[in-house]
């Protein structure tokens, strides 16, 4: 996390005896086992932010953090995480433990030992260490890095130790893989008297209120997958439209892959429903019934109808992998790319490229959205990623009120939680080839959208940055699962379950109120007031609030489609479909994907200019109220520097601070680097051009 984790709401565990480790481990700290006195120290200094279950495994005071400048501390291994404190923490300061400093061992990316200036040993799960190190270096996944020196001639046994509990840490993780959590009684909560600060979906009245907020009376809650008998990867509950029963849903979701049927995600205040739902099961024999079950669905009531290919034009999860795994290795510290070569090679790793192909597509979806009153379809064959992507850049585009703090946390809850995006196969939680991080890339998407316009989002960069370094923390299950039924099986939401079914019946027993998990936006939990303060953009404008945009009791600004239309959009242009399932006229369209239509060539045209250029019913007016549309061009989009170049401090003066006083921290700082270097710099460097970020590396 950049600069804060969590606040003084957790209680340590009972530390168990340490086990002997021999070569292979520390078999004690300074001869023996720690000190008695000494542990009750470190555990006293550590329980205002240690999770449940945690264990200090071993520890080396007198280490000092990074070279230029130095910070001096205790580097702690737990069988969570990786701990420096430094030097003078003390709880009355309320400052969290949890920092830039502390890792997740699942989070840890390689992890180095070094002596001397060419002895450098990368440390593996298993791995045995061949001397004894004089540094550490702890690279994370989210690009940061702990950079860990141990003083000469009094901690060799410590150094040894201490990086030795880090590898067997790391092994027994990944042999693991599995976090339970931190329920709200182990937090110090009362049973069932703290309500979650964003509502989980995890119930038929919070669909129903959720559904309400949006205005879509033309649908309803589904209980159909109440029990995850018809999808286990898609929440208990749904929107469908009014008119379609239960038993047609139950029908028309199983000719979809994985059961993932069409369903709506959002309700535009236009008029406009935009749907997701997963590829067709063109091998499945549905009767007449069940097609025209699928096609009102599909339709939503609307006239006119377009089915959006939500793979075409887009990364494919290899292509995002590939390209994030580059971009990792681009921003390290000891990158071996020249300086000179350093901007095309990140243009090498394709992320960048990426990430302008996703606001594009975005941009197309949410003219399609705002342009008239229909029915947009967006179709993934998994509907787990790119579909969660799409649909929540859309609705960030398109809905003022998304770009609030709390309307962005819920449309994350919604779109990605709820929906069923696997964060534990893409993230590399479960160690399977899928690994692929599509939610990373929907973030760094997020914040081209605020650098582009700073005053239409509530939320920060910061806030951003803690979401990116929350996705791998062990102390919620919010992302450390692949499902709503995994998720809610893990927090024995559905131990007391009884095999009797209860129509409406949506909440489990109060007994059990005492296993509610904690979630990821439980910020207070793991935050201090004043970070959770940064969370907030200072430049939101506030004339940009939801109250004053569209209010809902108004006629709709958009005009009805043409009757009956159903189109495909694909590579930027609309084309006509005779049919909307390839169940209907034509045997040989079972053979084949839901793309099965010949591809048009790529419009040159925006589609902006196609849908508003030509109607007259538009006039002069460019755009509809409410609706961005961002710059995806050249150097419109840029590098996320305050995340991806974290392990290079050097880099990181200069960009803005969040306070006034952060940055008259950064102003001393700089003044002290200039005083110390003036010095070093010879007659001849001053009269060359250089480039500052050289002057300071």
């Amino acid at each position: 996390m950049w600069w804060g984790g969590r606040g003084q709401s957790f209680n340590i565990a009972p530390q168990k005896e340490e086990p002997e480790m021999g070569l292979s481990g520390p078999k004690s700290v300074q001869g023996g086992r720690m000190p008695e006195l000494r542990s009750r120290q470190l555990s006293d200094c550590l329980a205002s932010g240690c999770l449940p279950g945690e264990q200090i495994l071993a520890w080396a005071t007198g280490v000092r953090k990074g070279l230029e400048p130095e910070l001096s501390g205790t580097l702690i291994c737990t069988n969570f995480r990786v701990i420096f404190q430094p030097c003078g923490w003390q709880r009355s300061q309320e400052t969290p433990l949890s920092s830039e400093y502390d890792f997740a061992l699942v989070n840890i990316g390689r992890l180095e030992a070094v002596s001397g200036l060419s002895r450098v040993q990368l440390l593996r799960p298993g791995s045995l260490l061949k001397f004894i190190p004089e540094e550490i270096l702890i690279h994370g996944r989210d690009f940061r890095l702990l950079r860990v020196g141990f003083e000469a001639g009094g901690l060799e046994p410590q150094a040894f130790q201490v990086t030795m509990a880090i590898v067997q840490a790391r092994a027994q993780s990944s042999q693991a893989q599995q976090y339970a959590g931190i329920t709200l009684s182990k937090a110090g909560q009362g049973s069932g008297s703290r309500k979650p600060p964003i509502p989980l979906l995890e119930t038929s009245e919070d669909w129903e209120t959720e559904r309400k907020k949006q205005g879509a009376r033309g649908w309803r809650v589904s209980t159909v997958n109440e029990r995850f008998d018809v999808a286990t990867s898609l929440s208990r509950y749904f929107w469908v439209p009014n008119r379609i029963l239960d038993s047609e849903v139950r029908r028309a979701f199983g000719h979809f892959h994985q059961g993932r049927g069409p369903r709506l995600s959002w309700h535009h205040p236009g008029g406009s429903d935009l749907l997701r739902c997963g590829g067709f099961c063109t091998a499945s024999d549905p009767n007449k019934e069940d097609v025209r079950a699928v096609e009102a669905m599909l339709q939503a009531a609307h006239s006119d109808v377009v089915l959006v290919d939500t793979m075409d034009e887009l990364p494919s999860l290899a292509d995002v992998q590939l390209a994030h795994l580059r971009l990792r290795a681009l921003c390290l510290p000891d990158s071996s790319v020249a300086e000179d070569k350093w901007l095309s090679a990140l243009e090498g790793t394709r992320w960048l490229d990426y990430v302008r192909s996703c606001l594009r597509k975005a941009s197309d979806v949410s003219v399609l959205v705002t342009s008239r009153v229909r029915s947009v379809v967006l179709q993934e064959r998994s509907d787990r990623d790119l579909n969660g992507l799409l649909s929540s850049l859309v609705q960030l585009l398109s809905a003022p009120e998304a770009r609030t703090l709390f309307g962005f946390q819920s449309l994350v809850q919604r779109e990605w939680v709820a929906s069923g995006h696997p964060f534990l196969t893409r993230l590399g939680g479960t160690g399977a080839s899928e690994e692929a991080p599509v939610f990373l890339l929907f973030l760094d998407c997020v914040w081209q959208l605020l650098q582009q316009y700073p005053a239409e989002f509530e939320f920060s960069e910061f806030f951003l940055l803690a979401l990116h370094d929350s996705v791998r923390v062990p102390d919620t299950l919010t992302f450390l699962r692949d499902t709503p039924w995994e998720r809610g099986k893990q927090s024995g939401q559905f131990n007391s379950y009884t095999q009797v079914y209860t129509p409406g019946y949506s909440q489990p027993p109060a007994g059990n109120s005492t296993n509610l998990q904690l979630s990821v936006w439980d910020w207070d939990l793991r935050y201090s007031n004043e970070q959770i303060l940064q969370f907030h953009n200072p430049g939101y404008d506030p004339e940009h609030c939801p109250d004053s945009w569209l209010p809902r009791q108004q006629p709709s600004f958009m005009v009805p489609g043409p009757p009956s239309s159903m189109w495909l959009f694909s590579r930027g242009a609309l084309t006509p479909l005779n049919q909307l399932c390839p169940w209907r006229d034509s045997s040989f369209l079972l053979a084949v994907s839901s793309r099965w239509l010949p591809r048009p060539a790529i419009s040159s045209e925006s589609l902006a200019d196609q849908e508003w250029g030509l109607p007259s019913h538009w006039g002069a007016c460019p755009l509809p109220p409410g609706l961005l549309l961002p710059g995806y061009l050249g150097p419109q989009i840029r590098l996320w520097r305050r995340c991806y170049l974290r392990g290079r401090p050097e880099v990181q003066m200069g960009l803005s601070a969040p306070t006034v006083s952060g940055l008259q921290d950064e102003l001393f700082h700089l003044q002290e680097l200039l005083r110390k270097w003036t010095p070093r710099i010879s007659p001849e460097d001053h009269s060359k051009k250089r480039n500052p970020n050289t002057i300071l590396s």
